[in-house]
């Protein structure tokens, strides 16, 4: 099975495109700085390598490619921003452990049905080194907690912001679906004079031309969006309308998919959304059983014939005529219900272990399931009833937090960046770029 890297990392990754440089690139006899970024820098090799991720990506997503200097300059920048946030965690004492590292690295491989060794033979027939890998991930977990630690923990939600939420018009609509979009950011400075905002309102319209008159809009994000997700054509996600700025987030609830919003003034820059798929709006339900039963356990002094005669006798006794509550009260070695006669009350099938829930579907309302084995011990159960409750009012409120917490995450974060990209010292070496020492 050919399996690329960066399909393997993906699950895990948070948006950015990993670091780092395979082992397969050739071994070059020079190599050479193209950005230094305060106490680091950024190497031509490096550069070199992720330019090659991002085509190979933009490939596979069946996009063109931007011509090589302006996307050699987009990654540049990313490349800019990531060493950034690694300098900050580095300076801040963020460490990831072999044990986290190890951890991470199965779950990538988990995700993606294979064994640690099966991965690291995918990485090998990719020609990528196990090792190399490992770091990507490595610092990709150090950026992701530099940004919890500067952006995410800072921001709250009160209980009265999702009341709000909830009771508003905009609220109310916008909980009912879930939109896919992507994005294009023309950025304007934060101190920018009318000249500079007037040349970035230029320069937006004249990409979204571009667009109306065909042009494929990932191919334009990589190319010109400032964007945290522009390298990944502009991929927002699924968002809620109510995350975005106004006044996207009343437009994007008439538009159709496929259909790209003209540029608006954002405190960022200009920014030009396109609309990818709708999905969600249906209300949610949950289905519950009412169920109760008896547990007997195999002990050092009752082996697994005994147990399994015992709950049989037990069965035959229910279906004699016997009370199943007082049965229960006197054997079910289930703490938590034996004492409210094996009631375990209206309950969420997938909350059961699979022979629990299996033997519960196939017992009929009023009957008594013959006994059976899970790995706690010999059960009978009773179903006493079904029933579909409605949980749209409880998921209502966790999506409002949910929304609300992105919406201030998504501002802070391009916010954050940007000033840590201002305040560092930043001086471009990248043959024929146009940009001055910062």
């Amino acid at each position: 099975m050919k399996t690329k890297l960066s399909d393997c990392l993906r699950p895990l990754m948070l948006g950015a495109l990993f670091l780092g440089t395979a082992a397969s690139a050739a071994v070059q006899s020079i190599d050479k700085v193209v950005a230094i970024v305060d106490n680091d820098v950024v190497m031509q090799s490096q550069l070199d390598q992720r330019v090659h991720e991002v085509q190979q990506t933009i490939a596979k997503r069946g996009g063109g490619t931007p011509p090589p200097g302006v996307l050699e300059q987009q990654v540049l920048e990313r490349l800019i921003v990531e060493n950034l946030q690694l300098q900050i965690g580095e300076r801040s004492g963020i460490r990831i452990t072999d044990e986290e590292l190890n951890q991470a690295v199965g779950t990538i491989a988990q995700r993606n049905n294979m064994t640690v060794d099966q991965f690291r033979a995918a990485l090998a027939h990719d020609g990528l080194s196990y090792d190399d890998a490992r770091e990507q991930i490595r610092r990709e977990m150090v950026i992701s907690r530099v940004r919890q630690r500067r952006v995410a923990e800072r921001i709250q939600v009160s209980e009265q912001e999702v009341k709000n939420f909830l009771a508003s018009d905009m609220g109310k609509m916008q909980l009912s679906e879930e939109l896919h979009l992507a994005n294009i950011l023309i950025p304007t400075p934060e101190s920018a004079n009318s000249e500079a905002i007037q040349s970035a309102a230029r320069q937006a319209m004249a990409v979204y031309q571009q667009l109306k008159q065909g042009a494929d809009f990932g191919q334009m994000a990589v190319a010109k969006s400032a964007s945290d997700n522009a390298l990944e054509g502009g991929d927002m996600g699924w968002r809620k309308a109510a995350q975005l700025p106004p006044p996207f987030d009343r437009e994007l609830s008439t538009m159709a998919v496929g259909d790209i919003t003209q540029p608006a003034r954002t405190p960022g820059g200009f920014i030009i959304l396109k609309l990818l798929a709708k999905r969600g709006g249906e209300s949610q339900t949950r289905d519950e059983v009412h169920v109760r039963h008896i547990l007997v356990k195999p002990s050092p002094i009752r082996d697994e014939a005994k147990t399994k005669a015992l709950v049989q006798s037990l069965y035959d006794r229910i279906e004699a005529g016997e009370d199943f509550a007082t049965l229960a009260k006197n054997y079910s070695e289930d703490p938590g219900s034996a004492l409210n006669g094996g009631d375990l009350n209206w309950i969420d099938p997938n909350a059961l272990v699979p022979e629990f829930r299996a033997v519960m579907a196939d017992t009929p309302q009023g009957k008594l399931s013959k006994p059976f084995q899970t790995q706690y011990g010999w059960h009978v159960l009773e179903v006493l009833g079904r029933r579909a409750t409605d949980s749209t009012e409880q998921a209502r409120e966790q999506q409002a937090m949910t929304v609300l917490r992105n919406k201030k995450y998504d501002e802070e974060l391009q916010t954050w960046l940007r000033q840590i990209r201002d305040e560092a010292y930043v001086e471009i070496k990248l043959p024929g770029a146009d940009q001055a020492a910062q």
